[in-house]
C-alpha cells in the first residue's frame, strides 16, 4: 500500500470502531442517545471526502455520479432514523474504493516497470570533456558514453568497448546479452560491466525508449467495446434511476400512505442503482490485463486490441524472421559450366553490396571482403536486384526473376532458399539456409489449443521451401513466391472469408502494410523496427513465439472476467431493485447490491493480474 491507501485504511478502521461502538451503545437504553454521536462521527470520518466530491460534482455540472448517490442515500437514511445504515453505506463504499485503489495500484506497478527505463541524463562527449545533459539535447551523430550501471539513454551504435547488456526491461528476457563494436544498442537497456562509447543514431523522441513509453502511457485511452458500453450505460442509466426514485418517493404515498416507508424505499433504490460496480470493475479488468501483459513482455496498445484478439480464430504468419531465425548463411554454391564458385560469389556480392536484406548480408559475409559497386542499382520488389555498369547487366534474384529475363535457372531440389545469378548468361545459384526457430512448433501447437482454428503462412520463398516449413510446423495453409503487395491482397481475402477476426504476425521489418491491414497486427521481437511499432497493435517485446498463446489467453481472460462482472452487477442490481420497490428489501441488502457487488467485481478483476501458464 502507498501512503494514501494507508491513510484510507486507518480511516476505515477508526470509522468501523465508531460504528461498532454506536451499535453497542444503542443496545442499552441508558446509553442509546450516545449512539447517534458515534454514528455521525463514523459517517464524517469515512465520508467527508465523498461529500466534498459530491458538492464539487454539483458545482461542475456532474451531479449524478456515485459520490452524489452515496451522499444522498446516507443523508436520507439519517433523516429516517436509520443511523447505522447511513454510516454503513459510506463505510462500505469507501472499503470498495480502497479495494479499487489497491487493484489499480498493482496494475500500475506492472506497467510502471516500463516507466523505469526512462533515462535521467546522457553523458555527451564534447571535445576532450564529458558533460551530463538532458537526453533531449543530444542529436543524431553525437557521441555519448554509458558507464556500467547506467541506462542507455538513446539508440545508437557501439564504436568503442564491449559489455554485457541487461535488456529485461525491454524484452522480459532475464539473460544479459554481450554487445561489441558495430552492434546496435537500444535505449532503455542497462549497461552492466564495461564503459561503452556510442554514436547516437536517433534523437530521443524517435528512440526505442520514447516509443515504448508513449505506447504504455496511451494504452488505457483505447477502450474496448465492453468499456464503451459501460460508459454509455451509466450515462443514461443513472439519471433514469434518480427520476424513478423520486417517483417512488412521491407518487405511491398519495394512494397507499406511509410517506416515510416509501422514502426509505426510494433511498434503497438510489443506493442499489449506483453503477460503480460496472463503471469501475469492467475497465479494471482490461486495465489489469494490460498490466499483466506488460509483465510478460507483451506490449498492447489498447484494451480494444485485447478484445479483438479474444475473437481471433485465424493467425497469419510471415515466414522469414518470424517462424525462422532470419540468420541466413551460404550453405552451397552451384555453378554453370566454365564458371567458378569464386566468380559466382563475387558477382552476387557486388550486386548485393547496397542491399540491407538478410540474404544479401549472408552473401556478402560468405564473400569475405567488402564489395563495392559504382554502377546503376535497381531493386525489384520481391524478386531481386538488377545492376548495370557500362554495357554489362547483372541479375541476382529468385527463379521467376531469371525466367522473366530470358534465363533458364537450375532446378533446385533442396529446401533451402536459392539465389540465382546471371549477366549475359546464366552463372548459377547460391543456396541459403535459414533455420526454423526452436519454439515455432510448440508455439503453433499452443495457439491451436487456445482456440486458433486456422494457421496460415506467407512467404516470398519458393514452393519447396514453404512446403517444408509448413509440414514441419503443422501449418494449415501456406502461400509462396509472394511480393509484398501479394501478402496484403491475400490477407484481405482471408479477412473477407473469415467469420471472426484475423491476426497477422510479422518480424516488423518488411511487414508494416500487412500489420496495419489485419484486424490485429502483432510484431515479433521488433523493438528495433520503427515500422513495426507504428503499424502493429501488439508488440511481443522479445522473440519468443510462445508469448503469442499467452497473449490470446490474457485477452480471453480479460473479456471473460469483464462479462462476468457485467452479468453479476446487472443481475444483482435489478433483482434487489425489484425487491426494494415491493418492500421486500432493506438498507443492508441495498448496500450489498451496490458496494458488495463492487468489491466482488474488483476482486474478480484482480485475477487479470495473475500470471498465465
Amino acid at each position: 500500500m502507498n501512503k494514501i491507501q494507508q491513510i484510507i485504511l486507518t480511516r476505515l478502521i477508526c470509522a468501523f470502531s465508531m460504528l461498532l461502538a454506536g451499535t453497542v451503545l444503542k443496545a442499552f437504553p441508558q446509553t442509546e442517545f450516545l449512539s447517534l454521536y458515534f454514528y455521525i462521527a463514523c459517517a464524517i470520518t469515512v465520508g467527508f471526502d465523498v461529500l466534498i466530491s459530491a458538492v464539487n460534482g454539483i458545482i461542475h455540472g456532474h451531479m449524478l455520479d456515485e459520490n452524489f448517490l452515496m451522499t444522498v442515500g446516507s443523508i436520507c437514511a439519517f433523516i429516517l432514523g436509520e443511523y447505522a445504515e447511513g454510516s454503513f453505506i459510506l463505510l462500505f463504499y469507501q472499503t470498495g474504493e480502497l479495494f479499487q485503489a489497491i487493484a489499480v495500484g498493482k496494475t500500475r506497478k506492472s506497467i510502471s516497470a516500463l516507466m523505469d527505463i526512462r533515462p535521467d541524463f546522457a553523458r555527451l562527449v564534447k571535445g576532450t570533456t564529458v558533460e551530463e545533459v538532458d537526453p533531449y539535447d543530444v542529436n543524431t551523430g553525437d557521441i555519448i558514453i554509458v558507464e556500467p550501471g547506467d541506462k542507455v539513454p538513446l539508440d545508437g551504435v557501439i564504436i568503442e568497448g564491449q559489455s554485457s547488456i541487461d535488456t529485461s526491461s525491454l524484452t522480459g528476457e532475464s539473460v544479459p546479452v554481450t554487445l561489441f563494436v558495430g552492434d546496435n544498442i537500444l535505449s532503455g537497456s542497462v549497461n552492466l560491466t564495461s564503459p561503452l562509447k556510442i554514436r547516437v543514431s536517433k534523437e530521443f523522441d524517435e528512440s526505442t525508449v520514447s516509443k515504448i513509453l508513449d505506447l504504455a502511457e496511451n494504452a488505457s485511452t483505447r477502450k474496448a467495446k465492453a468499456e464503451k458500453f459501460v460508459t454509455s450505460f451509466a450515462k443514461y442509466y443513472t439519471p433514469i434511476v434518480v427520476i424513478a426514485a423520486i417517483v417512488i418517493a412521491v407518487i405511491p404515498p398519495i394512494f397507499f400512505g406511509s410517506l416515510s416507508e416509501w422514502i426509505l424505499r426510494a433511498v434503497m433504490f438510489i443506493v442499489i442503482s449506483c453503477p460503480c460496480a460496472l463503471v469501475v470493475s469492467v475497465p479494471l479488468a482490461f486495465f489489469g490485463a494490460l498490466g499483466g501483459a506488460s509483465r510478460e513482455g507483451i506490449l498492447v496498445k489498447g484494451s480494444n486490441f485485447l478484445e479483438i484478439l479474444a475473437s481471433v480464430d485465424t493467425v497469419i504468419f510471415d515466414k522469414t524472421g518470424t517462424l525462422t531465425k532470419g540468420n541466413f548463411a551460404v550453405c552451397e554454391i552451384q555453378t554453370a559450366k566454365d564458371v567458378t564458385k569464386e566468380e559466382l560469389l563475387e558477382v552476387a556480392a557486388i550486386c548485393e553490396s547496397h542491399s540491407p536484406h538478410p540474404i544479401a548480408k549472408a552473401i556478402k559475409e560468405a564473400y569475405g571482403d567488402t564489395p563495392t559497386f559504382n554502377g546503376k542499382y535497381e531493386t525489384v520488389a520481391g524478386k531481386g536486384v538488377r545492376c548495370s555498369k557500362e554495357d554489362t547487366v547483372f541479375l541476382v534474384g529468385n527463379e521467376s526473376f531469371m525466367t522473366e529475363n530470358g534465363f533458364t535457372p537450375f532446378e533446385v531440389e533442396s529446401h533451402n532458399t536459392a539465389v540465382h545469378v546471371a549477366n549475359d548468361k546464366y552463372l548459377g545459384c547460391i543456396l541459403i539456409s535459414d533455420e526454423i526457430k526452436p519454439s515455432a512448433k510448440e508455439a503453433i501447437d499452443s495457439l491451436k489449443k487456445v482456440g486458433i482454428k486456422n494457421v496460415v503462412m506467407l512467404t516470398g520463398d519458393r514452393a519447396a521451401t514453404a512446403e517444408s516449413v509448413a509440414q514441419t510446423l503443422n501449418i494449415d495453409k501456406f502461400y509462396f513466391e509472394l511480393l509484398p503487395s501479394d501478402k496484403v491482397a491475400i490477407t484481405e481475402k482471408i479477412i473477407e472469408n473469415s467469420s471472426k477476426r484475423v491476426a497477422f504476425v510479422g518480424d516488423g521489418v518488411n511487414d508494416a502494410p500487412v500489420l496495419a491491414r489485419s484486424d490485429v497486427g502483432i510484431a515479433m521481437g521488433a523493438l528495433g523496427s520503427d515500422a513495426a511499432i507504428e503499424a502493429s497493435d501488439i508488440v511481443i517485446m522479445n522473440d519468443d513465439l510462445n508469448l503469442l498463446s499467452k497473449a490470446v489467453k490474457i485477452a480471453h481472460r480479460a473479456l471473460r472476467i469483464s462479462k462476468q462482472n457485467i452479468s453479476l452487477a446487472l443481475a444483482v442490481k435489478f433483482s434487489v431493485l425489484i425487491l426494494s420497490v415491493i418492500g421486500l428489501s432493506n438498507i443492508w441488502l441495498a448496500v450489498f447490491a451496490d458496494v458488495g457487488v463492487l468489491i466482488i467485481a474488483i476482486l474478480n478483476s484482480m485475477r487479470t493480474l495473475g500470471k498465465i501458464k
